[in-house]
């Protein structure tokens, strides 16, 4: 049996809130289904979804999303001005670059660029 990514689910205190960031990031336009449950569609990626949790965040991420955004700093900009924080400065290792950034809610994310 083969499966296939119907969509990515995020744990979350708001789910509205995170599915406006996310969209403002990702492209595509935020869906609240109701008050536990949100999400965006991106342009040429799986669904992204935020449901309602009772306890926060307490531990890093065991899986976030890697984003090819070209130029790392202006992204990372445009992610601070949606409500994103940066962690760090930028890596650079064998691989490329990137640049590990937290949502609003604190989720882990990365810029990455060769």
């Amino acid at each position: 049996m083969r499966a296939r990514v119907d969509e990515i689910v995020f744990d979350c205190a708001e789910p509205a809130a995170l599915a406006r960031f996310w969209a403002g990031l990702l492209g595509g336009e935020a869906w609240v289904r109701d008050a536990g449950w949100a999400y965006v569609d991106p342009p040429g990626f799986v669904r992204v979804a935020f449901q309602r949790v009772p306890e926060g965040k307490a531990v890093k991420n065991r899986l976030h999303l890697d984003l090819d955004a070209g130029d790392i700093d202006a992204a990372a900009g445009e992610a601070v001005a949606l409500g994103a924080t940066q962690v760090g400065g930028i890596v650079r290792d064998d691989q490329g670059r990137f640049q590990v950034m937290r949502d609003p809610e604190g989720n882990e994310f990365c810029f990455v660029s060769d």
